[in-house]
């Protein structure tokens, strides 16, 4: 079965033969090329001292991303894996430059070895980090900074003029919202969707113990806050979601030591009145005091890895119960809002890895021909409304953006369903279904053949108007893939030579929706490749 990663490299290796004199073009298409093949690209965007790095750090479980406002970040920063540790500075005119990697104390230390941040396109570091295998995390400089050119790095490498976006999706983290929150993300679903105005942006209520002014129930009112966000109409169609985030308890949980443990250990270990007295905010928590044996250092070395918020915190989770540094930083890691952002990441962007990443091709293949028209580049530019046409992750991507910007055509409760089925909520069979992920095979075939019944009479009913019958195709399109999934499972639910990996957003065979549409979509596909071999001999069309 071909995917659509698949008909969209088939589309550069033509339009390679196609250009193959041009050696500007063949290097525009190499780097689609690499886009495609390489993990999905996940951006990490915010103003300035929204916690960006510091996010990335507690995502990765290490202290890589520098979180000091030094020369580095003001300048965009990919984290991929690396077998081996390095650090490449790519600057502006072409050039290319090693530069040694240093850690101190655990952390790594990027500098640009006495080149000026205006002279730097990017910095690429590899790194052995398993969390980097399926993912590209890229740090960018602050919004809306003070220095306009730092910002605009951020500005021309997300949301470049007339070009795709450079990510395939992107984390927003925001303190509070403001309007250039909402006309970034704008400019960010225009130039990383391009004609599909798909969303591919969650956004992050960052600094999430700092709303409830770090008390032990702050992750509770940021929730509250989250979710008055969510439901603001501009930032719905602008966002997937807002998750609340206390990144710095995230990243000092990741990389937890066993001192701190022992300092949080005496720290519980205090009377009441002593403990409540230590605690009672941050100046108190440092000042001088015989009631602990932890120094002033000590104290202020806690208070800046984890907050007032994960001080408290942990002293509660010790006096209720943990007994060791592992559970402990499980518990605060669950505590900080990580685990909920790891997960929506998962569902959300990762499952979706290759339409997104294809969307960004096309739209890369689309500005090429524009930009070097030339004889025989018709069929190229077929290829791409087909892959459009027919892809059916895309459509379920499309009509997701537009029940977030317009709404669909259709009754409230069967509007909610749609966006469900097609992967709203996540991209697993049960959540699709409306069923928990443990639930049983044979309780989701009972459930999709009821879905496929219900919206197939929908689609007939001569009350749903013209457009809410094409919702409703895409619709059972995506449940005829589940029940085709569900019906290659065995009865214990295990995949017999099936890829686990595979579901209707990932690697099954995409198509149209009507009636009769694999002749259709098979016919289309042996017309494609007659005309990109054409179009790699150069002929006229």
């Amino acid at each position: 079965m071909r995917t659509v990663r698949e008909d969209a490299s088939e589309l550069i290796a033509a339009a390679s033969a196609l250009y193959d004199d041009d050696p500007q073009a063949r290097e525009i298409l190499g780097d689609l090329d690499r886009r495609l093949r390489e993990p999905l690209r996940l951006a990490l965007a915010g103003m300035v001292k929204a916690g960006k790095s510091t996010l990335l750090n507690a995502m990765l479980g290490e202290e890589i991303a520098p979180t000091d406002a030094g020369e580095c970040t003001r300048v965009v920063t990919w984290y991929r894996y690396s077998d081996t540790p390095s650090v490449t500075l790519h600057l502006h005119d072409g050039e290319t430059r090693r530069l040694p990697v240093k850690r101190d104390k655990g952390h790594l230390v990027l500098t640009l070895g006495g080149v000026a941040p205006e002279e730097v396109h990017w910095i690429d570091v590899g790194w052995p980090s398993a969390g980097l295998r399926s993912v590209i995390l890229i740090d960018t400089p602050g919004i809306a900074s003070i220095s306009q050119s730092t910002s605009a790095r951020s500005t021309t490498f997300l949301t470049p003029d007339q070009s795709p976006s450079s990510a395939d999706a992107i984390v927003y983290l925001l303190r509070h919202l403001h309007a250039s929150d909402l006309k970034f993300l704008e400019a960010f679903r225009d130039t990383a969707a391009g004609v599909s105005q798909t969303v591919n942006a969650l956004a992050v209520l960052s600094r999430a113990d700092e709303v409830g002014s770090g008390r032990i129930d702050s992750l509770l009112s940021a929730g509250k806050v989250a979710r008055r966000y969510e439901n603001d109409g501009d930032l719905a169609s602008l966002a997937l979601g807002v998750i609340p985030v206390a990144g710095l308890l995230a990243e000092g949980a990741r990389t937890l030591k066993e001192k701190e443990f022992a300092a949080f250990r005496e720290l519980a270990a205090l009377d009441k009145a002593d403990r409540d007295r230590l605690l009672v905010s941050a100046d108190r928590f440092v000042r001088p005091t015989d009631a602990v044996s932890l120094s002033e250092k000590a104290r202020k070395e806690l208070l800046s890895r984890f907050g007032i918020f994960g001080v408290r915190l942990a002293t509660a989770l010790l006096r209720g119960g943990v007994t060791d540094s592992t559970q402990l930083a499980e518990r605060l890691v669950q505590q900080s809002g990580l685990n909920d952002l790891n997960i929506f990441v998962r569902d959300q962007f990762r499952t979706r890895a290759d339409a997104l990443k294809v969307r960004g091709v096309l739209s890369g293949l689309e500005k090429l021909l524009r930009d070097f028209p030339r004889e025989g580049d018709a069929a190229i530019a077929a290829g791409i409304e087909r892959i459009h046409a027919t892809a059916h992750t895309l459509r379920e991507l499309s009509l997701l953006s537009r029940a977030r910007l317009a709404g669909l055509p259709l009754p409230d409760a069967a509007s909610v369903d749609a966006q469900r089925i097609v992967g709203g909520s996540g991209t697993p069979d049960a959540v699709r279904l409306g069923l928990s992920e443990d639930a049983r095979t044979d309780e989701q075939r009972a459930a999709v053949d009821a879905l496929l019944v219900r919206w197939r009479t929908l689609a007939q009913s001569p009350l749903t108007e013209r457009a809410g019958v094409e919702v409703c195709r895409v619709v059972i399109r995506s449940l005829e893939e589940i029940a085709s999934h569900l019906r290659a499972l065995g009865p214990d639910g295990a995949a017999a030579d099936i890829d686990p990996a595979s579901g209707p957003a990932q690697a099954r065979r995409e198509g149209a929706d009507e009636e009769g549409e694999q002749d259709e979509d098979r016919l289309q596909r042996e017309e494609l490749a007659q005309d990109l071999a054409v179009a790699a001999r150069g002929d006229q069309l």
